[in-house]
């Protein structure tokens, strides 16, 4: 165990811990947007920026992805933290003001309007179905897309990818609903917005998703090496 001191608390953790989970597993508040624990620490939203004490001085830092230290003294409601947030949060109500997640965080903060407008949406790309769909369900069949304010979450060509099996982990880590299993595209249900071309049938366990023919057979599934184990390993 090491310890460090939070917001001049002294506590202990594990070595292999960020911040960010220090500070929860001894119920320290610290916003955020792009954490999830399933995932890899992304830092895309930055609204868990903390400010660390180093031989240097002081610096900004994001605790998702900043690994605890003996001896670390950590704040995080300065000045300069929260100065920071309202900026980000500002930032993000440019086009999600809308949204009720991003709104409680911003009267949180003190921030009642944005100085800047966009276009509406519900996307604020956090990255998490994103990553969601790569790092948990292993297919990637969305990616962010395009540069600038240009950005945005998609598909291949913006049509959906026949290696998605409509499973809604992506509904389920994203935190504004800009994804919902609502979603529906020529009479098909599907948790994308765009447009399907491949062939989709019922699911026969519950009869409600479609899933692509590759994924209706699970003796075919259970027999690809890919999808089980890895390369070179027997099977039991």
């Amino acid at each position: 165990m090491i310890r460090l001191t939070i917001d001049g608390r002294e506590i202990e953790t594990e070595p292999s811990h960020t911040i960010l989970e220090a500070a929860r597993e001894h119920r320290i508040p610290i916003p955020t947007l792009c954490y999830h624990e399933a995932l890899e620490p992304f830092a895309a939203c930055r609204m868990c920026v903390v400010e660390v004490e180093t031989g240097r001085g002081r610096q900004l830092v994001a605790s998702c992805a900043y690994p605890c230290a003996d001896g670390l003294v950590v704040h995080t409601a300065s000045d300069a933290v929260l100065q920071s947030r309202r900026m980000t949060i500002e930032l993000l109500m440019a086009s999600a003001a809308h949204v009720p997640l991003i709104r409680a965080m911003a009267e949180e903060l003190g921030v009642t309007a944005p100085r800047f407008t966009m276009e509406k949406d519900d996307c604020i790309l956090c990255g998490l179905c994103v990553r969601a769909c790569h790092e948990i369900v292993g297919v990637g069949a969305i990616s962010v897309i395009n540069r600038g304010i240009e950005k945005e979450v998609s598909s291949p060509f913006h049509i959906a990818s026949n290696a998605c099996i409509e499973c809604g982990t992506c509904v389920l880590v994203c935190p504004t609903g800009a994804i919902t299993l609502a979603d529906i595209t020529g009479g098909v249900q599907t948790v994308h917005p765009w447009k399907s071309e491949f062939e989709a049938v019922d699911c026969r366990v519950c009869g409600h998703h479609y899933l692509a023919p590759q994924f209706t057979d699970h003796t075919t599934l259970l027999a690809e090496p890919a999808l089980n184990r890895g390369e070179g390993e027997a099977v039991p």
